[in-house]
């Protein structure tokens, strides 16, 4: 299939792939040429004092290019991917009434989704007693067990969601009681308002694995387990859904002398590489991806290519 379609609601490019895979660096070198404004596709870069274990943009890179969507909430507020696709798209419209062209960067799949597409979810009426009753659960048996309800029910929604989002869980056993099928069955893909680009980016396995490895180590040095202690003495527990985020739980624990450091460490590590093949079988479900292999000689000519051929009027 293509990766581009065309629509009234401009163009958008997309640079997607694990994390540690090299996005950024190619990001910015993009924008430059392509009068770009990078808008973070990070649902954890949200939440503001979180920012070595996230790889926020640093003041070098701001000062580059412009960025958006970044520190919009303190780490125990709530968010939704809907709030997060009604900000997104209007930030898109801003970057493109200044002529520039909107560039949406990162690895979490069902945010980027929400921007580029969304979905058309069946009009199930809320059930309050229903609702009261999941909420007694998780209190009594913990998040753990209201989204193990989920996986039994539906596993590849319940791979979507964090075990402590709780509202999303619990609408989503809602939605599978009322209709008696999984989400996937009964969810319609809505089409992109957006003329889109998608550019996905890997690196063979061994590769990526050590830079993951390799980051975290550089991300320790750099201050990770201070700036989680500040976290832990701004009040911020490890039950909050910004705190699950890679990085920031592991300490936590730590911290709270239930892990030692070299295993919080370790533990980190896994995890991210667990998580950069899931970013991977996330994205690969989707045919508008055009992917490149960035140690490959030529790559970064024949992604510019690619871009140019789509937005030709945003080169310079």
């Amino acid at each position: 299939m293509p990766s581009v379609s065309s629509t009234a609601g401009g163009d958008l490019l997309l640079i997607v792939g694990p994390t540690a895979v090299g996005k950024t660096s190619l990001s910015l070198k993009l924008a430059e040429e392509f009068r770009g404004e990078i808008l973070s596709g990070d649902s954890m870069q949200v939440y503001r004092y979180l920012d070595i274990g996230t790889a926020k943009a640093s003041p070098e890179e701001l000062a580059r290019v412009p960025h958006h969507l970044i520190d919009l909430l303190e780490p125990d507020e709530s968010f939704s991917v809907d709030q997060f696709q009604c900000l997104a798209r209007r930030t898109i419209r801003e970057v493109q009434e200044r002529g520039h062209l909107p560039m949406i960067v990162g690895g979490t799949g069902l945010y980027i989704q929400a921007i580029t597409h969304g979905y058309q979810m069946p009009d199930v009426k809320a059930d309050a007693t229903f609702r009261r009753e999941m909420e007694a659960f998780a209190d009594r048996e913990g998040n753990a067990s209201l989204h193990a309800k989920l996986v039994d029910r539906d596993a590849k929604a319940a791979a979507r969601l964090h075990p402590n989002d709780r509202r999303r869980i619990i609408r989503a056993l809602e939605i599978i009681r009322g209709t008696g099928k999984t989400l996937d069955e009964v969810q319609r893909r809505k089409p992109s308002p957006y003329r889109t680009c998608w550019i996905g980016l890997t690196r063979p396995r061994e590769q990526l694995y050590d830079r993951i490895n390799r980051r975290v180590d550089q991300m320790m040095k750099h201050g990770l387990l201070q700036e989680v202690a500040a976290l832990k003495r701004m009040g911020y527990t490890r039950t909050l859904v910004s705190m699950q985020a890679l990085g920031y739980k592991e300490l936590m624990l730590h911290l709270e002398g239930e892990l030692s450091l070299d295993e919080a460490v370790s533990l980190i590590k896994q995890r991210t590489r667990k998580f950069a093949k899931r970013q991977l079988s996330w994205f690969r479900r989707l045919p508008e991806i055009h992917w490149f292999d960035v140690t490959r000689e030529g790559a970064y000519r024949e992604i510019r290519e690619r871009i140019a051929g789509n937005f030709p009027q945003s080169k310079e």
